[in-house]
C-alpha cells in the first residue's frame, strides 16, 4: 500500500489489534497504551509521506515493541523481560478479535468512574488522540491526560490483569461496555456537530457486534445508533437551527443506515431476552418507517415505553413516554405523566423535562404557559442549537397570543 489516503482511519482500526497483542503478551496495560501511542505517532506522521507499508500491523507491533524495550532498558529491574520481548511469534486473526474484546472490558474496568471508562475507551480501543477526546468532552486537554493517566494507574493499582473477566462477572461488564458505548454515541449526538464521536461510536458498535454477534443487547445498541442517525441529516435546517422529529424532511433520512438497523432488529428480537437498547431500536425504527409524522404508529410506541418502563425505568424513559401519552389520550394525560417528574432531583439540572412540558403545553391550547416553560428550558440548555430553538418557540407564542 502507498500513499496518505485514509491512514487516520486505518490507523483507528489497527489501534486496538496493536494493543491487545502487546498487552496479551507483557501484561502492563499502562506503559503498552504508551508504546502503542508513540508507533501510531510515528507512523502518522511518516506513512503520509512514505507511504503505508505492506504489513502495517506488523510495522505498528515493531515499534510500540521497541518503545518498550527502551522504557525497560530505563529500569534495570526489567532487563531479564527484554529477550522475551523480542519475540514476534506467529498471530491468527481469532486471537486479534479476544485482544480487542478483551480490550474493551478492560477499558471498562469497573475501578473506573464513567468518564475515565469513556476517555480510556476512545483512547485505547478508539484510537483517538487526547486532544480529539479533550474536544470532544470541551475540557483542557492536560485536563484530560490526567484522566487518562489517573485511569490507567487505577487500573494498575486494582491488579487488572489483560484476561477476559470471569463467568460471573461477564453480563455485567458486558453491560458497562454498552453503556460507555451508548454515552459516546449520545455526547456525540446531542451535542449536533460531533458526528466523528457518533461515527467512532457505531464503529466500536460494529466491532463489538462482529466479536459478540450472539449478544442481542449488541446488535440492539447498534440498531439503535444507526437508527437514531439515520436522522442526522434532517435534523438541522441551512441555517443551522435545530429541526423537531415531526417537522423534519424525511427524504433526506438515511435510508440504508434505516434497513440495516431494521434489518439487525428483525434477526433478533425473539432470540433471547429483551432488553432496553433493542426496545429503544423498536421505538426508533417506528418513527423511521412512518412515511410522515401524522402515520407514525403512537400506540405502538406507547407500548414499548410500557415495556421500557418495567425494564429500565428512569426519569427520561418516564419523560419520553409523556410524549407518547399525549400522543395517544391527548396533552392533558401526557401533562400528567410529566408531572410525576416535578420532585425528581434528577431532573433538576437538565432542560429536558420543561422543553416537554412547554411542547405538551402548546398542545394542550396554553400559549403563555408554554412559553414560560420554554424560556425556562432555554435558561438550563448548555446547547446553543437548543437554546435558540426553545427561545424562537416562545417567542413565536408571545407572537401569535399578541
Amino acid at each position: 500500500m502507498t500513499g496518505g489516503v485514509g491512514v487516520e482511519e486505518l490507523l483507528r482500526d489497527l489501534a486496538p489489534r496493536v494493543l491487545g497483542t502487546l498487552a496479551r503478551r507483557h501484561g502492563q496495560f499502562d506503559a503498552c497504551e504508551d508504546a502503542v501511542q508513540e508507533a501510531l505517532l510515528a507512523a502518522a506522521q511518516r506513512w503520509p509521506a512514505e507511504g503505508v507499508p505492506e504489513q502495517p500491523r506488523g510495522w505498528l507491533l515493531t515499534v510500540a515493541t521497541r518503545s518498550l524495550i527502551d522504557q525497560w532498558r530505563a529500569d534495570s529491574a526489567r532487563r531479564e523481560r527484554e529477550v522475551a520481548v523480542a519475540t514476534d511469534p506467529a498471530h491468527h486473526a481469532q486471537a486479534e478479535a479476544d485482544d480487542t474484546l478483551v480490550l474493551l472490558f478492560l477499558c471498562c474496568h469497573p475501578a473506573l468512574s464513567p468518564p475515565s471508562q469513556l476517555a480510556l475507551t476512545l483512547r485505547a480501543v478508539g484510537g483517538l488522540t487526547t486532544a480529539q477526546i479533550a474536544a470532544a468532552f470541551l475540557v483542557p486537554e492536560a485536563t484530560m491526560a490526567k484522566r487518562i493517566t489517573r485511569a490507567k494507574r487505577q487500573i494498575r493499582e486494582a491488579g487488572a490483569r489483560f484476561t477476559a473477566p470471569p463467568t460471573p462477572e461477564r453480563g455485567a461488564r458486558l453491560a458497562v461496555v454498552l453503556h460507555v458505548l451508548y454515552l459516546v454515541f449520545n455526547e456525540g449526538y446531542t451535542a449536533l456537530y460531533r458526528t466523528d464521536l457518533t461515527a467512532e461510536a457505531i464503529r466500536l458498535a460494529r466491532l463489538l457486534h462482529r466479536l459478540l454477534p450472539g449478544e442481542c443487547e449488541v446488535a440492539g445498541l447498534l440498531a439503535l445508533m444507526l437508527l437514531t442517525d439515520a436522522r442526522r441529516t434532517a435534523r438541522t435546517g441551512a441555517d443551522g437551527a435545530l429541526v423537531p422529529l415531526d417537522e423534519q424532511d424525511r427524504s433526506r433520512w438515511d435510508a440504508a443506515a434505516i434497513r440495516e438497523g431494521v434489518g439487525l432488529l428483525s434477526a433478533t428480537l425473539g432470540t433471547g431476552p429483551v432488553g432496553p437498547y433493542q426496545l429503544q431500536a423498536a421505538i426508533a425504527a417506528v418513527h423511521d418507517e412512518a412515511p410522515t409524522a401524522a402515520d407514525t404508529d403512537w400506540p405502538q410506541i406507547l407500548a414499548l415505553y410500557d415495556v421500557l418502563a418495567e425494564v429500565a425505568p428512569g426519569p427520561l424513559v418516564t419523560l419520553s413516554r409523556a410524549v407518547a401519552v399525549a400522543m395517544v389520550h391527548g396533552p392533558r394525560a401526557g401533562l400528567a405523566v410529566a408531572g410525576t417528574l416535578d420532585a425528581d432531583e434528577r431532573m433538576a439540572h437538565t432542560h429536558r423535562l420543561e422543553a416537554v412540558r412547554g411542547h405538551l403545553l402548546e398542545r394542550a391550547g396554553e400559549p403563555a404557559a408554554a412559553r414560560t416553560a420554554y424560556l425556562s428550558a432555554a435558561r438550563t440548555t448548555a446547547s446553543e442549537p437548543e437554546h435558540r430553538y426553545l427561545t424562537l418557540r416562545a417567542t413565536r407564542l408571545r407572537a401569535a397570543d399578541e
